[in-house]
């Protein structure tokens, strides 16, 4: 597995998608599900755009592995090409995102703390963004990322 895999692997695990029941390795996930209460979509067709009030001053149409907003994937659809919300399409738009944040380089090569720091705007689960949202310590990302095959500069 390459480090962009198991860097995607790993915001899956951060995101907390990944852990979900019958998820497809998360790539089915609403916002809001558990383990214990899954929200599953059932079709790749399209992004699923479901609201969820997660709390009074909160609603997201967050969805899939990488937990990806509705409005941001019908511009991604549209820049890309996409034809589905499949995973293969949430791959490529997870892609694009740390493209966009200048962290592939760091990805790539094996900066892991400098990639989840510029990423860290993207993912609210990562450490270093200002979402007001749990977020995961370093070392547990860390973690993730080496079971998930990634090798560390």
């Amino acid at each position: 597995m390459s480090n962009l895999d198991a860097f995607l692997a790993m915001i899956g695990t951060s995101e907390g998608t990944r852990a979900i029941p019958n998820s497809d390795d998360g790539y089915r996930v609403i916002v809001g599900s558990t383990p214990q209460k899954p929200f599953l979509f059932d079709s790749y067709a399209d992004h699923p755009r479901v609201r969820v009030h997660l709390r009074p001053d909160l609603v997201s149409s967050a969805a899939g592995r990488y937990q990806i907003l509705e409005r941001y994937y019908d511009a991604y659809k549209a820049t890309l090409g996409l034809k589905d919300f499949s995973p293969k399409s949430q791959d490529a738009i997870a892609v694009q995102m740390i493209r966009e944040k200048g962290a592939f380089a760091d990805v790539a090569a094996g900066r892991f703390d400098e990639a989840v720091a510029r990423c860290a705007g993207l993912w609210a689960s990562l450490p270093g963004n200002d979402y007001g949202q749990h977020q995961n310590a370093l070392v547990s990302l860390r973690q993730a990322f080496a079971e998930a095959g990634g090798v560390f500069a």
